[in-house]
């Protein structure tokens, strides 16, 4: 596996392991979920909504990459780049860059 030294060179890579769009719909949708119990974290300062955050975002993406994409997720090889890269898709989604539905 080649070695990525930023975000601009790993973001590429990442959407080719993000190809199909229902891939994209659960990332979206664990983003989502991840964002909102962040917003409660530091609204309520409860502890147990970073764990949710973890379980939402990193749940979604993962069930799709083994069930749908069939593949390994990023975020074992580079976890930062991989955390990031989905906050980029999101906002793309948002955007209308990648189709969902």
């Amino acid at each position: 596996m080649k070695k990525y030294k930023n975000i601009n060179e790993f973001y590429p890579y990442y959407l080719t392991e993000h190809e199909g769009k229902h891939t994209k719909l659960f990332h979206f949708i664990g983003t989502a979920l991840s964002i909102y119990f962040l917003v409660r974290l530091f609204v309520t300062l409860e502890p147990i909504n970073l764990l949710f955050a973890l379980l939402s975002g990193y749940g979604f993406a993962w069930v799709s990459h083994f069930f749908i994409e069939k593949n390994k997720p990023a975020t074992f090889t580079y976890p930062f780049f991989s955390l990031v890269s989905d906050y980029i898709m999101f906002w793309e989604i948002l955007r209308g860059k990648h189709k969902i539905f």
